[in-house]
């Protein structure tokens, strides 16, 4: 299933009551402080490229021009990073449902169950994205370069 939306003024979008501008902000404080807390030293663009060693050459110069992602993509991104969160969230949520103790084992068979649709529910929904994001990438790539899906 896809599904298309075109927003004729994508800053007034909010998704959780928070701006992307303000998700973007606490997304990249996020992944700074676990670029920190490994260890790892951070590029000074946060630019997805998409290519290998010779195309980020050739390409070094307009990275540093700006954010050349587009505003599907980015908003694309975001919806993900909350689907994942949301994830671990009831990952956490079946976890104290099946730790639980219940009056009745249909009780808890019902509790469990609940979570786990909402965890299917959330894994589906996750998977849509991500499709939707490959697409988006994909779409106007014109050289042949390939996408790196892996996460």
């Amino acid at each position: 299933m896809s599904l298309t939306i075109g927003f004729s003024n994508p800053g007034a979008v909010t998704i959780g009551g928070k701006t992307a501008a303000t998700i973007n902000a606490m997304n990249q404080a996020e992944a700074d402080a676990s670029d920190a807390a490994l260890g790892v030293e951070k590029e000074p663009s946060n630019q997805v490229r998409t290519g290998g060693p010779a195309q980020e050459a050739s390409k070094a110069d307009s990275a540093d021009n700006g954010d050349n992602l587009s505003v599907t993509v980015k908003m694309l991104l975001t919806r993900m990073q909350e689907l994942q969160k949301q994830l671990q969230e009831q990952q956490q949520q079946l976890a104290a449902a099946q730790a639980a103790s219940y009056p009745t084992p249909e009780a808890k068979s019902q509790a469990v169950m609940s979570v786990q649709g909402q965890i299917a529910q959330t894994s589906g929904e996750l998977m849509e994205v991500a499709a939707a994001l490959v697409k988006e990438m994909t779409k106007n790539s014109t050289s042949g370069s390939m996408v790196n899906t892996t996460a």
